[in-house]
């Protein structure tokens, strides 16, 4: 497929199997685990590690398997719940802008060293970038945000016709689907910068939708397929 080299070379010169490599992002992405604890499990199997490869191995794939299991994503509903809450980067608290659906399904995130208009119209520009546009927006109380699909309203870059609700209640749903992403960010061992940090977010997030049901495992070997299995026909396709 144009843009995405061959499964082999984006393996090329590496000193550890395919399999390997992509085995510890899988896992570190999807649970709750180090990189040191990676490195003993990984020791268990006789295979010898550094922590810094595995980080290095995090951030220079997470990005390309996102690309690559996008291709196979389903559709989220149009009714969205959006939301932001906090992630602690080098010390600092930066926000992370997040929406679902009305069934729970990721729609996307952004994350934002402020917590402004101009924050809140970015995740749904880049929202609507990767999604449908949305037929209903759920808001907290919060006012930013509520100006910010107002801006977007007059610029034409949402459609009038877009209902704009607020509502604690509804908005339960994704305050829940947040803790989901933090209590998976707890265990690492903080986030160094505002790059590592997005990459890895993004990572967590592909790990979560995969979990959610979020894209068609049929065509990557249907529902008998184990997860390596589908991993590698979602990365080799």
């Amino acid at each position: 497929m144009p843009g995405f080299v061959p499964i082999e070379e984006l393996f090329k010169g590496r000193h550890f199997d395919q399999e390997i490599v992509v085995l510890c992002v899988r896992w570190y992405l999807s649970f709750k685990l180090s990189y040191r604890d990676l490195v003993a499990m990984m020791g268990e199997r006789g295979i010898d590690l550094a922590h810094t490869t595995i980080l290095r191995w995090v951030q220079h794939y997470s990005p390309e398997f996102q690309k690559r299991w996008n291709r196979f994503a389903r559709t989220v509903g149009g009714s969205w719940r959006m939301d932001e809450t906090y992630v602690r980067v080098k010390g600092e608290w930066m926000y992370l802008y997040r929406a679902v659906d009305k069934a729970g399904k990721t729609v996307d995130f952004h994350l934002s060293r402020k917590r402004d208009v101009n924050a809140a119209k970015a995740f749904l520009r880049k929202a609507m970038r990767g999604q449908r546009v949305p037929t209903k927006i759920t808001l907290d109380g919060y006012a930013a945000s509520h100006r910010a699909v107002g801006d977007l309203k007059d610029t034409g870059e949402l459609p009038k016709r877009v209902l704009l609700r607020s509502s604690k209640y509804l908005n339960n749903l994704i305050e829940q689907d947040h803790r989901r992403i933090k209590q998976r960010l707890r265990p690492m061992l903080g986030l160094k910068s505002f790059r590592t940090a997005a990459v890895v977010i993004g990572g967590i997030e592909l790990a979560e939708k995969i979990k959610k049901g979020q894209f068609k495992i049929g065509k990557l070997g249907g529902s008998k397929a184990t997860m390596p299995e589908i991993w590698q026909a979602a990365l080799a396709a």
